[in-house]
């Protein structure tokens, strides 16, 4: 049988790990609407149909990247109901680290305005166990968290050009603050 060799197919692996790499890059740069599969390809050295091949329509890859990043965030600052000041400045120490999440979701926001089912049933979780000690303030109290941990990330350029303070430790020792005094305001009586 000298000659023969079976056609073994290539190893996706790495191919599909370029192309995630390089959509999550495309995504966070130009959102769902912008992104083009073209410079996925280009950037990930892969040929266009096998992005389709293996992750479907471009929406279906933004949603994936999307949930992909938001599952690596959950992981790595986990939410503590009783301590939301030290959550706080965790995911506010994560997004300076990882600012293409805190983009993702804001494009996920503008332009996939739907809560899928897990980020629905995320928040609703997160929200239950802040009702304990928040009552029916639970879901404005996160929302004012996470507020102010974007707060900085979503202000206008403009707006931030006129500011003395250029430190990310200044503004998490404001964020600290601002988030203690939330939590001590509207914490329900036990």
């Amino acid at each position: 049988m000298s000659g023969y060799s079976a056609a073994v197919p290539p190893d996706s692996t790495e191919t599909k790990r370029r192309i995630l790499i390089a959509a999550q890059r495309e995504f966070a740069d130009f959102g769902l609407a912008g992104a083009r599969i073209d410079r996925i390809a280009e950037s990930a050295r892969a040929n266009k149909r096998s992005i389709y091949m293996h992750f479907g329509p471009k929406e279906t890859l933004f949603d994936m990247i999307v949930s992909g990043v938001l599952a690596a965030m959950a992981e790595a600052v986990q939410f503590t109901p009783d301590d939301l000041t030290g959550y706080a400045t965790r995911l506010f120490d994560y997004l300076q680290a990882e600012p293409d999440a805190l983009r993702l979701t804001a494009w996920a926001n503008l332009e996939r305005p739907t809560a899928t089912a897990d980020e629905a049933d995320t928040y609703s979780r997160k929200v239950d166990a802040l009702s304990l000690r928040f009552g029916d303030h639970a879901t404005d109290v996160l929302a004012l968290i996470l507020g102010l941990v974007t707060a900085w990330a979503s202000a206008s350029p403009a707006l931030l050009s006129t500011s003395k303070v250029k430190s990310d430790e200044i503004r998490r020792t404001m964020l600290a603050h601002a988030a203690a005094s939330l939590e001590s305001t509207f914490a329900a009586p036990r």
